[in-house]
């Protein structure tokens, strides 16, 4: 990426638990990226040190524990905030600190830190509903966490849907800066571009998202079990027993394929006959921008946040949550008649326009 001239160089904290698979993590290495590109002085903070992607060029790395050595218990994290506060000195050094991912914002919060924003990847109320099923009082109890927590600090959500979201359903009246990923279509293609010997041969439909309930797996091995004359079906997620038995007691061990993680998942991505993303909630979903700038065709659950903002342009690439035979039939008629890929506005997104800002959010 060239490097910009811009205003005078800022100090910049982005603070992470750690730099494990992720797409919160994967946005934030992309966001130092582009800031450092512009002469600003910018450090990831770990709060533990393991690292499964790539750190970029220029943008220094300091972590606070060694890999599964962080607590997440009370004591564990009153120590992890007190290192954090001593390495960043309260924040006074810096222009602007910025946090992702609720335990990272809690830490960072008990650190008290100056200049600090918060990053709110995720459609909140969602994910405390989704709890609220199994569990009312630790929905309530979450919902109150993050109402206290989020309403000590300015924010960053990364779409309309997740300012909205912070606005009526947790009710916060602190400030709020809607400022999605940055995304570059002419990086994206060159990974793309790259050899990946692990390909499969044949076609192949692809899932990219982590293993937990609000990637929601267990609806999309429901709507492959519909269709039987699908192509194979490859989840870049790392290998989990809970997995393998979802998909053994489904019938599907012939027909999926768990790849793992990808550092560079592009390839995967674009040699793919369409991509399908079925989570409950999002914040805004990057992968389905992948896809599209890859040409790969996506069908994706009609979520909160994110898909609908991404594919005004393509509403029938839209399904609701839920639904395996929506889902299933949405994914035969995209591969019977692939969507066009061209017709994204990728424009809000501009790297440019995403880091100029946050260099407006620096005190």
């Amino acid at each position: 990426m060239p490097e910009v001239s811009v205003g005078p160089p800022l100090r910049i904290a982005l603070i992470l638990t750690n730099l494990a698979g992720g797409g919160a993590e994967k946005a934030m290495l992309k966001m130092a990226a582009l800031l450092a590109a512009r002469d600003h002085e910018v450090e990831v903070v770990l709060l533990e040190d393991r690292r499964d992607h790539d750190v970029p060029e220029g943008v220094a790395v300091r972590a606070l524990a060694a890999s599964g050595s962080l607590s997440h218990g009370w004591l564990g994290r009153r120590i992890a905030a007190g290192r954090l506060r001593r390495l960043l000195d309260g924040g006074r050094s810096h222009d602007l600190i910025v946090s992702t991912l609720p335990f990272a914002d809690e830490i960072a919060d008990r650190a008290h830190l100056r200049n600090h924003w918060c990053r709110i990847a995720n459609t909140l109320s969602a994910e405390i509903a989704l709890l609220a099923r199994n569990d009312p009082a630790k929905a309530a109890r979450r919902r109150a966490r993050y109402g206290a927590l989020y309403a000590r600090h300015p924010l960053i959500a990364v779409s309309q849907g997740v300012g909205e979201d912070l606005r009526t359903a947790l009710g916060l009246e602190t400030r709020i800066a809607v400022i999605p990923n940055p995304f570059d279509p002419e990086s994206i293609h060159k990974l793309a571009a790259l050899p990946e010997p692990a390909l499969p041969a044949r076609p192949y439909v692809i899932h990219v998202g982590r293993f937990s309930p609000q990637k929601r797996h267990d609806l999309l091995l429901d709507a492959w079990a519909r269709l039987p004359q699908a192509p194979e079906l490859v989840l870049l997620t790392a290998p989990d027993p809970r997995l393998d038995h979802m998909i053994e007691a489904r019938g599907l061990s012939g027909r999926v394929r768990v790849a793992g993680f990808q550092t560079n998942p592009y390839p995967w991505i674009a040699r793919a006959s369409l991509l399908v993303l079925c989570s409950d909630h999002e914040g805004l979903p990057n992968v389905l921008l992948e896809a599209m700038a890859c040409g790969t065709p996506v069908v994706s659950t009609d979520c909160p946040s994110g898909p609908r903002e991404i594919l005004a342009a393509l509403p029938e690439c839209l399904v609701p949550c839920g639904d395996a035979g929506a889902l299933a039939r949405a994914v035969t008629r995209a591969l019977a008649r692939p969507p066009e890929c061209d017709c994204v506005d990728f424009a809000p997104y501009a790297p440019e326009a995403v880091a100029a800002a946050w260099e407006g959010l620096a005190g």
